[in-house]
């Protein structure tokens, strides 16, 4: 358990997937003796990949929380899984976190996950530490790896060790700020003297980037032409605090090598919890500082389902101490009882009195809590910012293979969404179907095969309708009369209306224009239903009409006979009426596309967009020869889209999607469109 603020560090480990950020997990928690064994990927038996599901596959679904202690110093680990499929797993450890240890393989070098994981670390200005894994490997090559990280992020990346030996020769490190080389297994050892003349020259840029953490050591570094060990280690940990500049260490964690160089920096040069303060769900753009001392506050960064402890949520401490008793959910103001505080290492809890503040740790079954959600320790209104997640991408619809699990597949799906906020499911009234959304096949499919697993519940999946709209182009008038007999009362409503095109996004606007009192207003609220319901039922496929504005401007009523349902089912008619004269068009979701790929794919994909009636708005190169393009496209054209990108580029693509706007669409398209809305009716 941690002692102070101080002595804590959280550090997400992130990177591409395969480039082996669990297995260099595994060697940190066995160097600093949590494990007696680093076990490797394939064996089932790493501490962080503990889950079936992970087993099965070989590699990380979820993020894992492990803790170990290395020079006084708590490091919480977050072991982050590598495929955009769970991005939301590694955007959620970024948020617990205040350093990220980013890990690329030397031989593959900047691969595309590198690339959007740096950009969301920019974004929330996270100090972070490259690791250049993977040394032992063919074409491994580490002054290439350091001049790639300079090139694609545009940042002074500044190596604190050096690799002994590359590829099949490799066998250990030299570690710049200690001075010292260590080998595999670290056992320490003299630096080779035709290293010497290497090592000495990047120290020296190693001490002149020391020295512009601070004016005081500049100056001092002016005055003596250099720095010793404890100013070195203060203006790095300086410079680090402020991102002007990036660590980038090597190693190969398989052999074990290069490990107890990040133990080192995490703990010596990252910075503790307090280095910057949490921001609040506010319109002021307040900020929470990080406080050991007041009442409790925190956040949930994460929740997972234990078949042994039940709900379990992960909770990062800003203020105070959380400890058992009551606290308050202002979400859902509520109050809920913590029996009992763990410290966890992958499936492992550990029970702890206290969580202090900057803390990562976990409580179990509390009911109204969620992942987002802030807990206070008394009735509060504040809320911490919530986690910013990308849209999801692949959409299906869903039934239960048989209908008696219906229901118990959405109350496992709706449990499994309070977990994965990048996971939804809902029902579609328009469509009358269940629909569930993630980021992407492979993410739907574990999600799928988990349940399948916990509940034995099968499932059929399918591509959703999509939610095609319909309008007009013209103004055009329309009466009808509603007249009916058949004994005792009748019914009779008239009206006269005019229907006009409206402003996309403006969905609908209704006037009452009667001149004289030829319809009562009591009868109005009758007839806005009625043009409602019309405008629900569609015209042309049967898909809502929307951007319609209706005025009725005149009719007639019967002393008797009227009624608010027979204006309601004039109105109805006379506006189905008006769709004949008023150029109906069938309107098309457009949706905001984002592909990442390597250079080599770049004119497969954008002739895959043309043929799919995209239109590219912008294409950039974003480094380490990787192509960002932006495009617009129909969203019926991308329902298939994981799996069509991922045939195109041999599975190393990426893409983000958002609803964008509706757009018109004729010709053989739209009739080909109306006749499978026909025919499925």
């Amino acid at each position: 358990m941690a002692a102070s603020m101080k002595t804590i560090r959280n550090a997400a480990i992130c990177g591409h997937g395969g480039t082996g950020k669990t297995t260099l997990t595994e060697q940190m928690l066995f160097r600093a003796g949590v494990i007696p064994k680093a076990e490797t990927v394939d064996s089932g038996k790493t501490m962080s990949d503990f889950h079936d599901d992970e087993i099965a596959h070989k590699f990380s679904l979820h993020t894992s929380l492990m803790n170990l202690n290395w020079k006084n110093i708590k490091i919480n680990l977050l072991d982050t899984p590598g495929s955009a499929d769970y991005v939301g797993e590694v955007i959620a450890s970024f948020r617990a976190a205040e350093t990220a240890v980013m890990v690329m393989s030397a031989p593959a070098g900047i691969q595309i996950e590198t690339v959007k994981l740096w950009r969301r670390l920019d974004k929330r200005k996270l100090p972070r530490v490259v690791f250049v894994n993977k040394m032992d490997q063919e074409r491994a090559n580490f002054q290439q790896s350091l001049e790639q990280v300079r090139e694609a992020f545009g940042v002074t990346a500044v190596p604190l060790n050096l690799p002994l030996g590359e590829g099949a020769a490799h066998e250990g490190i030299v570690d710049l700020l200690h001075l010292k080389a260590v080998k595999a297994g670290g056992k320490d050892a003299p630096i080779p003297e035709e290293m010497n003349e290497a090592v000495a020259e990047w120290r020296e840029k190693l001490i002149e980037m020391a020295a512009e953490g601070d004016d005081a050591l500049t100056e001092k570094f002016f005055d003596k032409g250099t720095l010793e060990g404890p100013d070195i280690i203060k203006g790095l940990v300086e410079g680090m605090a402020e991102n002007t500049f990036v660590p980038v260490l090597c190693g190969s964690a398989e052999l074990g090598t290069g490990i107890t160089d990040i133990l080192d920096i995490l703990a010596e040069l990252c910075p503790p919890p307090g280095h910057k303060a949490e921001p609040l769900d506010d319109d002021n753009e307040d900020h929470c500082a990080y406080n050991e001392s007041g009442s409790f506050s925190g956040f949930v960064f994460k929740t997972s389902i234990d078949k042994f402890s039940g709900k379990i949520s992960y909770i990062k401490t800003v203020t105070g101490k959380l400890t058992p008793g009551e606290i308050y959910n202002p979400r859902v103001e509520k109050k809920e009882r913590i029996s009992k505080l763990f410290l966890i290492n992958g499936k492992q809890l550990k029970e702890v009195p206290e969580l202090i503040a900057g803390d990562l740790g976990a409580v179990v079954k509390l009911d109204s809590v969620h992942t987002n959600d802030t807990l206070t320790a008394a009735a509060s209104s504040m809320h911490f910012k919530p986690l910013a997640l990308p849209a999801p991408v692949h959409i299906l619809a869903i039934s239960a293979e048989n209908q008696k699990d219906e229901d118990k597949m959405n109350d496992y799906l709706h449990k499994i969404a309070e977990q994965d906020l990048t996971f939804t499911i809902g029902f579609d009234e328009e469509t009358k179907e269940t629909v569930i959304a993630g980021m992407g096949e492979m993410h739907i499919n574990s999600i799928l095969e988990k349940m399948q697993h916990d509940s034995k519940i099968s499932v059929h999946t399918r591509k959703p309708r999509v939610p095609y709209r319909e309008t007009i182009t013209k103004t055009a008038d329309a009466e009808y009369t509603h007249k009916k007999q058949s004994g005792g009362h009748g019914q009779f409503g008239r009206v006269l209306i005019k229907a006009h095109p409206l402003q996309r996004g403006e969905d609908f606007e209704f006037s009452n224009d009667i001149k004289g009192g030829s319809i009562s207003k009591g009868y109005m609220p009758g007839i806005e239903k009625g043009l409602r319901e019309a405008m629900r039922e569609g015209f042309l496929a049967g898909y809502p009409m929307v951007d319609i504005g209706v005025s009725v401007y005149d009719g007639k009523e019967h002393p008797v006979d009227s009624s608010e349902m027979a204006f309601k089912l004039a109105a109805k008619m006379a506006l189905k009426k008006t769709f004949e004269s008023a150029g109906a068009v069938l309107l098309e979701p457009i949706v905001n596309l984002i592909v990442y790929i390597e250079d080599r794919y770049l004119g497969d994909v954008l002739s895959d967009i043309s043929t799919k009636r995209g239109r590219v708005q912008d294409q950039v190169p974003i480094g380490g020869g990787i192509q960002s393009i932006k495009a617009i496209v129909p969203q019926g054209e991308l329902l298939t889209y994981t799996i069509d990108l991922k045939a195109i580029t041999s599975g190393t693509g990426a893409f983000e999607m958002e609803f964008s706007h509706y757009e018109p669409v004729s010709g053989k398209i739209a009739q080909d469109i109306i006749a499978a809305s026909k025919k499925e009716e």
